[in-house]
C-alpha cells in the first residue's frame, strides 16, 4: 500500500517531545547525538531540560523540530514503514528532504541550523513584524481584503478557509480589521518573532542561498511535494532553488494537499509532534484520514 508521510513545522515543538522514542530506541539516541554534533548544540538538553521560551526561539525550534521529525521517520523505518511520498510544512520540509534521500541527515541539520539563525537575524534587523492567522475566510477574499495595505502578505495557505498573514506590526493591524470587515470569523495574532515566508525575510534568503552553494541536493527517491509550488518536484537542482525561495515564499499547503490527494495514497502519517497537519487535511475534506505517528502510544496503535 502506498504511504505518504507528512512532517509538521515550527510551532509544533514542545518540551519533552520524542522522549519516549529516545528512551525506547538506541537508534534514536544515536540520531540525537549525530544531530547535536552536526550543529554544535546539545539538542537533547534543549528538548528535554530546556524551557518553553528557549525552545520557542527560532534558532532552537528549527533544529529541535527537524531532529524530532527525523526521529519519528527513523522509528517508522525500524518498524518496516517506508514512505512512497513525503511533504513537510515549512520547517518540516527539511525532514522530508532527508527522508526522500535528497540530503544526508548531518547536512540537513547543518542547513536547518543556518536557516534558523539567518531567519532570526532577519527578524531582528527588520524589527516590528509578526504573523496573524485568518480564520473563516477563503483565500480569494483574504487576498482581496489586503488590496491597498502595504507591508502585508499571505504567508501560509493552510486550508480552504484559513490563511496566515505576515507583515509589519502596523500593516497587520490594518489587515486584521480589513479581513474581519470582509467576513473573517477571527484574526489571531501569533506568538512568533518575525514575519516568516514574506519579503521581510530577504536578508535570510540572500544569506541562505549563498550558504547552499556548498551542498549537493540529489534527485528525490520518493514523491516530494513542494511548499513553494504546491506541486511535485523531481530534481535536486529544483529542490535546492526552492529551499532558498521557501524562506520568502508563501506555503501553498492547500495546493500541495490537492496534489497529494490526486496521487491517492492508502496510508497517510504525521511524523512529528502534534496533529496540525491531520487537522488541515481533515478541514479540506480529504481522504484517507491522517494518522498520528510520533509517540510510542500512537505508533503502537498503528500496528495493532
Amino acid at each position: 500500500m502506498n504511504t505518504l508521510i507528512l512532517f509538521p513545522g515550527q510551532g509544533a515543538q514542545t518540551i519533552g517531545m520524542g522522549r519516549d522514542l529516545y528512551d525506547a530506541y538506541k537508534e534514536v539516541r544515536l540520531l540525537f547525538e549525530e544531530g547535536s554534533n552536526a550543529v554544535g548544540t546539545n539538542i537533547k538538553k534543549l528538548i528535554f531540560d530546556g524551557t518553553e521560551e528557549e525552545l520557542k526561539n527560532t534558532k532552537n525550534a528549527q533544529i529541535a523540530l527537524a531532529l524530532a521529525d527525523s526521529a519519528a521517520a527513523l522509528v517508522l523505518k525500524l518498524k518496516g514503514i517506508e514512505a512512497d511520498g513525503v511533504a513537510g510544512f515549512s520547517l518540516g520540509e527539511w525532514a522530508a528532504l532527508c527522508e526522500a534521500g535528497v540530503l544526508p541527515f548531518d547536512s540537513m541539520m547543518r542547513l536547518v541550523a543556518e536557516r534558523g539563525c539567518l531567519m532570526d537575524q532577519a527578524g531582528q534587523r527588520y524589527g516590528g513584524s509578526s504573523m496573524t492567522a485568518v480564520l473563516g475566510l477563503d483565500a480569494a477574499e483574504t487576498e482581496k481584503a489586503l488590496n491597498g495595505i502595504d507591508g502585508v502578505w499571505i504567508a501560509n495557505y493552510n486550508a480552504p478557509s484559513q490563511s496566515v498573514l505576515s507583515g509589519s506590526e502596523a500593516g497587520l493591524a490594518k489587515a486584521e480589521e480589513a479581513v474581519k470587515a470582509a467576513g473573517a470569523k477571527r484574526a489571531v495574532r501569533l506568538k512568533v518573532s518575525a514575519a516568516f515566508h514574506s519579503p521581510i525575510m530577504r536578508y535570510a534568503y540572500d544569506g541562505f542561498r549563498e550558504y547552499l552553494t556548498d551542498f549537493d541536493f540529489l534527485d528525490p527517491k520518493k514523491a516530494f511535494y513542494s511548499n513553494v509550488t504546491g506541486k511535485r518536484a523531481s530534481s535536486g537542482t529544483e529542490l535546492k532553488t526552492l529551499a532558498a525561495e521557501q524562506i520568502i515564499s508563501p506555503v501553498r499547503w492547500t495546493d500541495a494537499e490537492a496534489a497529494m490527494a490526486a496521487d491517492a495514497y492508502d496510508i497517510i502519517l504525521e511524523a512529528g509532534p502534534g496533529a496540525v497537519l491531520a487537522g488541515l487535511w481533515k478541514s479540506a475534506s480529504l481522504e484517507p484520514a491522517v494518522k498520528a505517528a510520533f509517540t510510542m502510544e500512537q505508533l503502537e496503535a498503528l500496528f495493532k
